[in-house]
């Protein structure tokens, strides 16, 4: 990595190009820029899970890291390519008053012609879309699991401000719930006449999923509390009876249905990397995701 002290943002790409050169890969073969706006704490774990979900996406990978508003404007970057990145990298911190004006810095490397993802791993501003840097991107990725504050609004507020190209992490974890439930319903033709989602006490995942649930199937959804890891427990009750799946482990879950046997189900909680991949993998509109927004806002309004 290149160390540059007091840069611009043409001093960046201008290294981007040498970084290829050096790497002996001229050509561009990245398909998209990931920005990722960060706490200096926050910063190395951060960049390490766009490293792994940078195999399946090869991207120019951007790491912002806003300091101090006050003072003279500064620019430090720390740039390069290989060393496990598929793409380019740079980690850029702001410090002074172009902190205000971040996204004269960020717009110039972005890559042409090529869709832009922002993701806030901890902290996320209140409207994504109305963020500075938030405004570049079509993707705009955040995580009310992980708010450094106010964690248990985090994914309301997410929610009442949502627009096309918002997501959160907390919906993605929820893929292979929901796919393990739609499957029970479509081997047993039963109508649920209620349902109950048992999860850690501040869960915007449990809580998504009960909108979901909700919007889904027309019935009154109860939302438990319980120990966790996460989601512990889903009960779909019909008239035959439960339907129901258990995992308290966080990794093997329990999957009990009318007239079957128990049977055992792979259902472990994903890393960062991966579900950043799958966000990063669709970056169309998720009308699914928008319906449940609007549900659990009407819910909880």
């Amino acid at each position: 990595m290149k160390e540059l002290i007091d840069t611009t943002s043409a001093q960046i790409a201008a290294e981007f190009v040498r970084a290829r050169k050096r790497a002996g890969s001229p050509a561009m073969g990245m398909v998209m820029t990931l920005m990722i706006v960060v706490d200096e704490d926050e910063a190395e774990a951060a960049m390490e899970s766009a490293q792994a979900a940078s195999h399946e996406h090869p991207a120019r990978v951007l790491g912002v890291i806003l300091g101090d508003a006050r003072g003279t404007s500064q620019v430090n970057a720390q740039v390069g390519t290989g060393d496990g990145w598929t793409g380019e990298t740079a980690l850029i911190r702001l410090k002074g008053e172009v902190v205000k004006h971040a996204a004269s810095v960020v717009l110039p490397l972005l890559l042409p012609d090529s869709p832009v993802a922002v993701w806030w791993p901890t902290s996320a501003p209140e409207d994504p879309a109305g963020d500075l840097l938030g405004s570049l991107a079509q993707r705009r990725i955040t995580d009310a699991a992980s708010a450094t504050k106010g964690r248990a609004k985090a994914l309301g507020v997410q929610c009442s401000s949502y627009v096309k190209g918002n997501t959160d992490l907390a919906w993605t974890r929820l893929t292979p719930w929901r796919a393990l439930l739609a499957a029970a319903l479509d081997q047993h033709h039963l109508k649920v006449t209620s349902a109950s989602v048992t999860a850690e006490r501040i869960s915007p995942s449990a809580d998504l999923l009960a909108a979901w649930l909700t919007d889904r199937l027309k019935v009154t959804v109860t939302r438990s509390s319980s120990q966790g890891p996460g989601i512990t427990e889903v009960v779909l009750e019909t008239a035959e009876g439960p339907i129901r799946i258990s995992r308290t482990d966080g990794k093997l879950a329990t999957y009990a249905s009318p007239g079957r046997p128990d049977r055992p189900i792979a259902l472990k909680r994903r890393t960062l990397p991966e579900l950043l991949g799958e966000e990063l993998r669709r970056l169309d509109e998720d009308d699914v995701y928008a319906a449940v927004t609007r549900r659990l806002h009407k819910m909880h309004a």
